[in-house]
């Protein structure tokens, strides 16, 4: 009948089928070594620090802690370095690299632009400015409940950061793709701005804001990690909630629309989803760059760009990936001395991500 798709034929439904097995075996397959590489990671980043350790020492304090195993001749300070001090650690810079790399995929499949990750609405910039405000005004030592004052007011800058891009972004009451690009890139360039200035007028907060900006986990503990799982596990849940029809949107806000989707309420919520990732990571990091750019075109790369075992893949990638930046910035320097984590990542996320720019050019002049 004229109008009508043909109908596919015996073969070419077996054919199909077959195709979704060997996919749904290898994303199971590569789920399950990711999983054990972060299981891994986590064990083994846990041997590394300035006191030396025997590594089976290291283990029987984590499974000491964690699980019914006890080990009643070791010394106590190994207790409190390995779980108080490095385990917190490493299980902050894990949830770090979940939220921002599952949220630079979100980002990447809102806007549909791979070059698209967290600081491309503002939101990490807003995070950092609020931070560096409330070290300016002289709040970066206070507490609230144990808690220092940088978290929430970075958490607090990175929300309203993202309101006024999604207040710009709005043309005749929609929330269009191309413009809320646009409010992000004039929202994190004022931010930057605004953070320049606060460390020219006073250049006793200079060294704290530069390093805030920079990014690290340097005197981070299970508090910061306390306080950034909820929004973690919010923001993750509302994307997660949303990845079918992410996949629709990648298609184009119209036939997103013919197919049922409701463009704008969806594309709110998924921004509001990424948005929370990445403030609950700044939040108690800083600003850690190229986790949420390059970690999704790795996957991409791997499985495709559906994007429910996109996000998911994406996020153990980005906790193996950043779980490894902070014992390169730990144990890098001789001296005992510390990098900023953000500066592990943009050395080894930069040159990373030319080549796979440079990669995709030459596939393309092949073609």
């Amino acid at each position: 009948m004229k109008g009508h798709d043909p109908i596919p034929d015996h073969s070419t439904r077996e054919l199909i089928k077959s195709r979704e097995r060997r996919s749904l075996l290898m994303f199971g397959i590569t789920l399950g070594l990711m999983i054990a590489g972060v299981v891994v990671s986590v064990f083994l980043a846990a041997c590394f620090g300035r006191m030396n350790i025997p590594d089976a020492a290291v283990f029987q304090v984590i499974l000491s802690r964690l699980g019914p195993y006890q080990a009643s001749d070791l010394d106590p300070s190994w207790m409190v370095v390995v779980f108080d001090i490095r385990l917190s650690r490493i299980c902050l810079s894990a949830l770090v690299g979940l939220a921002l790399a599952v949220a630079g995929a979100a980002f990447q499949g809102i806007l549909r632009n791979p070059l698209a990750d967290p600081f491309t609405i503002g939101v990490s910039t807003g995070a950092a400015f609020g931070a560096s405000a409330a070290i300016f005004i002289g709040l970066g030592a206070d507490q609230v409940f144990g808690l220092g004052l940088l978290p929430l007011a970075a958490l607090g800058g990175a929300l309203a950061a993202l309101f006024t891009v999604v207040a710009l972004a709005r043309v005749e009451g929609r929330l269009r793709r191309d413009t809320m690009v646009l409010a992000g890139i004039v929202v994190s360039t004022f931010l930057s701005a605004l953070i320049s200035l606060l460390k020219a007028l006073d250049e006793e907060s200079v060294s704290s804001i530069v390093f805030w900006v920079m990014g690290s986990f340097q005197g981070r503990g299970w508090i910061h990690v306390a306080f950034a799982l909820p929004y973690t596990l919010v923001g993750l849940a509302l994307v997660l909630a949303y990845a079918r029809e992410l996949d629709l949107l990648s298609l184009g806000d119209t036939q997103a629309g013919q197919l049922g989707v409701d463009v704008n309420r969806v594309r709110m919520r998924i921004l509001l989803g990424a948005s929370l990732l990445t403030a609950a990571a700044v939040s108690v990091s800083g600003v850690i760059g190229f986790v949420g750019l390059v970690v999704p075109h790795l996957v991409r790369m791997t499985i495709g760009a559906e994007h429910r075992p996109l996000l998911i893949l994406s996020g153990l990638l980005g906790m193996m990936a950043l779980i490894w930046s902070d014992v390169i910035a730990r144990v890098v320097l001789p001296g005992g001395e510390e990098l900023p984590v953000g500066v592990v990542t943009a050395l080894l996320g930069g040159p990373f991500f030319c080549m796979l720019l440079k990669g995709k050019k030459e596939a393309v002049s092949l073609d």
